[in-house]
């Protein structure tokens, strides 16, 4: 029986570590058999799931890659659940998705106990589950559904976007071809499993490649750069807010242990930032203090990774690269004119296997995101010397002020190294002159204070005049969503109110 094709490519490595937490190791065959014993329990003497959707909430690591292919192998939808989600949005979720399963491990049973008796769902306990095996597992075709993730709704309800297993493997394939992925890489763990960067980015990926994976609950500064001053990784992934923690951590260290962190940083072949954007200072001080150049990319739950900077070549602060194999990406002008020249502004759009298949019950919205075949991203973008650069979210991230429109990202980008702020986020607001005026919510260093003008005075030799904002709001916190994003629509109604 022709088997799935990330179950064939584990079932080569065999006894190679896929797992390892401090003393508790799992190799693949370990993986393999563990979702061999979910897959039983699952079918429950049944032929095939035939793509029945089965949630689960499982610890980064060894568990979560069990149940996930335990899902495929029986022939389901796999919906990863948020560890951290409010039974509301739980609710949401199972109810949107139309579970009729949900697989957890012991520490998460009481999360979802009262949902699964009030919706009917089944409830599978990991470690309950026995060793029975069933005498044949379904043939899965790749061009049935995989899984749904669910998008961080700002001002609807999120959205379920269905993957297949096609365009998992395409996702996953593009990304070991372009960022040389080897059976010896050794990569940390600690992006959130309900979401592409932590799935395909890397676990996936590493799986594919016979990596070995170390798993984090979440992420812990001293404990991830002991094992970076231990030369435990090759690899090594995260977003901006990361890099930010480890710069400051490094400055703060004394040697000689601050020589072998930045050692271990160094040592590794590929380092890697993603789903937001990396301001170019910080981008210029990583590779200061440790001598690597961040491989910057753009992707989204839709498409996978649709661009990247290369792996071998100039890694360009500030820019995403170029197309990634198998990926076609244009840019259109708001006129609908397809962008040919350099430096005009226009949505990306992208098509290629990699691409999603549908949201989840929604024929509606999936028409309405793909124009003549291209989906439409919602971001915009300039090409500079052959290189990608976002300027911002079409709804958001894009202000139109005074005639001209000015990327939030790029203004975000510049404030972030003023030395009063920690935290800044910019939107436009509406005004009656300018149609929009740029406005910053900032967290301030400790200690701190910061008026509009003093602001706009430091902006004067940092930002062109139609760039410089006109309006301040200093709080504690920014608004933000279950990803962590900031939520930009009720960023501006903070300002509504002021």
């Amino acid at each position: 029986m022709e088997e799935l094709p990330i179950i064939k490519k584990a079932r080569a490595q065999g006894g190679r570590l896929a797992f390892r937490c401090g003393d508790r190791e799992t190799s693949y065959d370990d993986l393999l058999h563990e979702s061999v014993r979910v897959a039983a329990a699952l079918l429950a003497g049944e032929k095939d799931l035939n793509e029945m959707r089965v949630a689960f909430l499982a610890p980064t690591g060894e568990a979560y890659a069990a149940v996930q292919w335990g899902i495929w192998r029986a022939g389901g939808v796999a919906v990863p659940l948020c560890l951290s989600a409010t039974e509301p949005e739980l609710d949401y979720t199972l109810k949107d998705s139309q579970a009729d399963v949900v697989v957890v491990t012991t520490a998460y049973a009481n999360k979802v106990l009262t949902l699964v008796g009030k919706l009917g769902c089944r409830l599978l306990i990991l470690e309950e589950i026995d060793g029975a095996e069933p005498v044949a597992f379904p043939q899965v075709d790749t061009s049935r559904r995989a899984m749904i993730l669910y998008t961080s709704g700002t001002t609807s309800s999120p959205k379920g976007v269905v993957t297949t297993h096609d365009n998992i493997n395409a996702q996953i394939l593009t990304l070991v071809d372009a960022w040389k992925w080897r059976a010896d890489d050794s990569i940390p763990l600690f992006l959130p499993l309900h979401h592409i960067h932590g799935i395909i980015n890397v676990m996936s990926c590493a799986l594919w490649s016979g990596a070995l994976i170390e798993p984090f609950a979440r992420f812990d500064v001293e404990l991830a750069l002991a094992r970076v001053s231990a030369g435990a990784y090759s690899v090594f992934m995260a977003v901006p807010t990361i890099y930010v923690k480890l710069i400051e951590a490094i400055r703060q260290m004394s040697d000689p242990g601050r020589k072998a962190v930045i050692a271990g940083f160094g040592g590794m072949r590929l380092m890697i930032s993603g789903s937001a954007a990396l301001p170019a200072s910080v981008h210029e001080e990583w590779t200061a203090l440790t001598g690597q150049k961040l491989l910057e990319r753009y992707g989204m739950t839709e498409v996978g990774m649709a661009l990247s900077n290369p792996c071998d070549g100039e890694r360009r602060p500030g820019a995403v690269g170029q197309p990634l194999p198998g990926m076609q990406v244009r840019l259109k002008a708001e006129s609908g004119a397809i962008v040919d020249e350099e430096g005009v502004p226009g949505e990306i759009q992208v098509q290629g296997l990699c691409v999603f298949s549908e949201y989840w019950n929604r024929p509606e919205a999936t028409a309405e995101s793909f124009d003549e075949g291209w989906f439409r991203t919602g971001d915009m973008a300039v090409i500079e010397s052959g290189y990608y650069r976002i300027m911002g979210r079409l709804s958001v991230d894009i202000i139109k002020s005074g005639g001209y429109k000015l990327s939030a990202l790029e203004i975000e980008a510049v404030l972030f190294d003023h030395p009063d702020i920690r935290e800044c986020a910019v939107v436009g607001v509406s005004d009656r002159t300018w149609g929009e005026a740029v406005a910053v919510a900032a967290v301030l260093e400790d200690g701190r204070s910061l008026s509009l003008e003093s602001m706009r005075e430091w902006c004067r030799e940092r930002l062109s005049v139609y760039k410089i904002p006109r309006r301040l709001i200093v709080t504690d916190k920014l608004p933000r969503n279950a990803m962590g994003k900031v939520t930009k629509p009720a960023l501006s109604a903070l300002f509504a109110g002021n």
